[in-house]
């Protein structure tokens, strides 16, 4: 089961809450998640007790974004173990809550794997949970230090692209702090550049259907004084026509085998659009986002989100008679196509930044050469 409360500091102004952490108070273990559906309005924690509140939470996207649903995938494993649950029937459910991110699956199976050889080792229960804790914590630790690195590696690759600073960069969904360990990914690039004085203007796509660029990007770009501008999708094409775009940078939930990028519905417009307007189009993400299983765009499975997240307008204050309890937007019966969302061939992207360096042009040849490198480094 799943308990939420609120925090707000004295002055009005939200609290620094991360976005995951592991609680042990009096009456057990908890994994406290910060509840992104309610975000900008509040900053709310939403404690899980058990892994099938995770795998709620992941559904309901009250947690989100690749990097950090592996960190609580693992968690989640550490959770069950902790609490005394079947730790392979929660591994199961948590690496299925959403299909596209195979980061989430990642994470379950270090925690999980973690967590069995500690039993095969004669550990007792006790010991095979802090092992998958250990193995969370250890995750929890390595996403942060991939998301400087990222950073550093990305704001590199920009002043290569784009000599003289003054960077003008489009972004598409979420990829801060919200979604990683660290200070994100695509955003983290961003990031550095705006405290290095190279950022000029952060343009932020609202991102159907739920809007995550305008609550959560926005967010995190006011809380770190960039200079941004909040745009619908539909807009960027007229700022590409105008040459108010200097390079996109976008995220990415899987990259196949082939380079092919699975990233928030919306992000294959507007690498036509880069190319068109030959603007860069950049990737950013960690290695473990890379799925050599998969072996091309067409064998990423796209989740598909429930219609309603498109037909009604949802508010944390307001509750209307609307099927997902929203504010109707369309029609009653309306049906919705609302993939969460698409995928962009390899040859629309300019490069792949990772923690282990950017791959430029996109191969599958250069892919798994990178990945054979962060093997190595890890072992």
């Amino acid at each position: 089961m799943a308990d939420q409360y609120a925090q707000s500091g004295e002055d009005g102004r939200p609290t620094e809450i991360p976005a995951i952490r592991w609680d042990e108070p009096p009456e057990g273990p908890v994994l406290v998640l910060l509840d992104q559906t309610r975000l900008p309005a509040e900053e709310v924690e939403l404690v899980c007790t058990d892994a099938s509140a995770l795998v709620e939470a992941i559904g309901s996207l009250a947690v989100r974004g690749a990097p950090l649903l592996g960190i609580a995938g693992a968690y989640g494993v550490a959770l069950a173990a902790a609490r005394g649950f079947d730790v392979d029937e929660a591994a199961l459910a948590l690496a299925g809550a959403r299909p596209t991110a195979v980061n989430l699956s990642v994470g379950v199976r270090r925690a999980q794997a973690a967590h069995r050889d500690a039993v095969a080792k004669g550990g007792g229960p006790e010991q095979a949970a802090g092992a998958a804790l250990a193995a969370a914590r250890r995750l929890h630790r390595e996403d942060a230090e991939a998301s400087a690195r990222m950073a550093a590696h990305g704001l590199a690759l920009l002043d290569e692209l784009l000599p003289g600073g003054g960077h003008r960069i489009l972004t598409h969904c979420n990829t801060g702090a919200l979604v990683s360990g660290g200070e994100g990914t695509a955003f983290a690039v961003a990031l550095a550049a705006h405290r290095d004085g190279r950022l000029r203007r952060l343009w932020v796509d609202e991102t159907r259907p739920l809007l995550q660029g305008a609550r959560l990007t926005a967010y995190e770009a006011a809380r770190n004084g960039m200079a941004y501008t909040l745009l619908t999708d539909n807009a960027a094409g007229s700022l590409f026509a105008a040459g108010e775009v200097d390079a996109v940078l976008i995220g990415a939930d899987r990259i196949a085998a082939d380079g092919s990028v699975a990233n928030k519905v919306g992000s294959y417009p507007l690498a036509v659009l880069a190319r068109y307007h030959h603007v860069p189009f950049i990737v950013v993400a960690p290695v473990t986002t890379v799925d050599p299983d998969t072996p091309d765009g067409a064998s990423i499975e796209v989740e598909q989100r429930p219609g309603f997240e498109v037909t009604e307008i949802t508010s944390p204050q307001v509750t209307v008679s609307g099927a997902g309890g929203g504010i109707p937007v369309a029609p009653l019966g309306t049906q919705a196509y609302n993939p969460a969302f698409d995928v962009t061939p390899p040859e629309l992207v300019t490069a792949i930044v990772t923690e282990e360096g950017a791959v430029s042009p996109v191969t599958a040849e250069a892919l798994a050469e990178l990945c054979d490198r962060s093997r190595q480094v890890t072992i």
